[in-house]
Order: structure tokens, then C-alpha cells, then sequence
């Protein structure tokens, strides 16, 4: 279990970046073999990404459950783009292989929605809690003073 931070905090990340949300459904859960080598795809993409600082993959945090939910930070676009189409990754042959083994049969779902962050145009607040979500990527510092509302942490103004 990670130590908690007992303050109010909130990240701080310079520049640009980008949030990945990736997922899979099962919908056909008898159809293991089909739906097992999509969830055991990610965790080796995860490992890969995070052994090369130079992907661009900043960091993640995965929400369990059923569906999972993967949150993934980027450096940018451009990255996470040359990841998805890097024939020597191991994103690509996983593609591939989904795309021949299931597409668009029923058996197995998977969705991202991707969304760009423009430096500053993001809002995050963390009490009582470890490193976590953007927290985990980001340099944590205490919201207090002109970070003490939502409004001025997304804005970086004073709003008095």
C-alpha cells in the first residue's frame, strides 16, 4: 500500500500533454480464448513503454474492474501515434493480430478516447491520498494560496 500524502496537493505538469483512456469489454465471456490474449496485451505494452523514457508515455493509472479502465499520460500526440504504428513495438503485431482473430465479430470490445491538454488547461486535487492519476506523472505541490480553488488551479489567476 502506498503512502498516503496528507495535505491538499495538486500536479503540476510543464506543457503540453495528452490523456489516453483505453479499455476492453468481454462480451461473450465463454469465449475465453479469444478474449484472454487482449487482456494480457496491455500489461506487456504498459511494461515496454515505461522501460523506454523516450516513448513519451508519462505514466498511468489502471482502474480495475470489469470493464478495466487504463488512463494513460503522454508527452504528446505525436507519441503516442509513433507507439500505435511502431511495427518493432509491441503494440502493432497485437493490433494486428485483434484485427484477424476477432474485429468486428462481437467477442471481445476494446475502445480510447484520446484528448490533447494544452499547458495549463487541466484542473486536479488530491487529500489524504498516494501518488495517483495525474498526480503520478506530474510534480505534486500544495494547493494553497492561489491554488486553493478549482478555478484558479485551472486558470493559474487570481480570482479574488
Amino acid at each position: 500500500m502506498s503512502k498516503t500524502i496528507n495535505q491538499r496537493v495538486t500536479a503540476k505538469i510543464e506543457g503540453d500533454f495528452v490523456v489516453f483512456l483505453i479499455g476492453m469489454r468481454i462480451n461473450k465471456l465463454w469465449k475465453i480464448h479469444k478474449w484472454m490474449p487482449v487482456a494480457r496485451a496491455m500489461p506487456k505494452m504498459l511494461k515496454e513503454l515505461s522501460m523506454n523514457p523516450e516513448s513519451g508515455l508519462l505514466g498511468f493509472q489502471l482502474f480495475g474492474g470489469i470493464p478495466p479502465v487504463i488512463v494513460q499520460y503522454w508527452r504528446s500526440f505525436e507519441h503516442l501515434e509513433a507507439y500505435a504504428k511502431d511495427r518493432e513495438g509491441l503494440h502493432y503485431p497485437a493490433w494486428r493480430d485483434f484485427n484477424k482473430k476477432i474485429k468486428s465479430n462481437g467477442d471481445v470490445g476494446i475502445w480510447h478516447e484520446t484528448y490533447k491538454v494544452h499547458a495549463g488547461d487541466y484542473e486536479c486535487i488530491y487529500n489524504n491520498m498516494p501518488k495517483y492519476g495525474l498526480g503520478k506523472v506530474g510534480e505534486l505541490i500544495p494547493a494553497t494560496g492561489k491554488r486553493e480553488s478549482a478555478a484558479e488551479r485551472i486558470s493559474g489567476k487570481d480570482h479574488h
